[in-house]
């Protein structure tokens, strides 16, 4: 699937958590929503990234923004991950990757040569009534969640 673009609908979404419940992006209207997939949990890159947006937290909430962390992995492996860095945000599992293929983070990735799909490191910014406000797409952890503050605060 294309990544959508600024100005459009976000694609809806229902996916358990870290913390037992199910997140909707229905039920986030009137807040901003940071939507971040990464790839895999406690890994190098992706935990950089975890924690920029942990050490980033309150100024994100003072732009009426919440974030969410959403992978393949599944809930207990995001328990883990959540715990060992202190996280205080939902981390959302997504194993059949419906919700990262609706968003275009999922598709053809290559390391050493073999070539297989998962999920295309991307971050996007919904706004209060739903739509994309900022895509960011081929994203590199380090410094990532200083360039979504500044777009929050814009």
């Amino acid at each position: 699937m294309p990544i959508p673009k600024p100005g459009t609908k976000a694609p809806a979404f229902s996916l358990p958590s870290d913390a037992g419940d199910v997140v909707s992006l229905k039920d986030l209207k009137g807040k901003k929503v940071v939507l971040y997939f990464y790839p895999k949990d406690d890994t190098s890159g992706c935990t950089v990234q975890a924690c920029e947006f942990r050490d980033n937290w309150k100024a994100v909430q003072k732009q009426g923004a919440v974030v969410l962390g959403v992978s393949p992995d599944g809930v207990g492996s995001h328990v883990k991950f959540k715990q060992k860095f202190d996280l205080p945000f939902p981390l959302l599992a997504d194993p059949d990757h419906k919700v990262a293929e609706a968003y275009g983070a999922w598709g053809e990735k290559s390391m050493y040569g073999r070539k297989y799909h998962g999920i295309l490191r991307t971050t996007f910014i919904i706004d209060e009534t739903g739509n994309v406000q900022n895509v960011f797409p081929k994203v590199k952890p380090k410094g990532h969640a200083g360039a979504v503050l500044a777009a929050l605060t814009g």
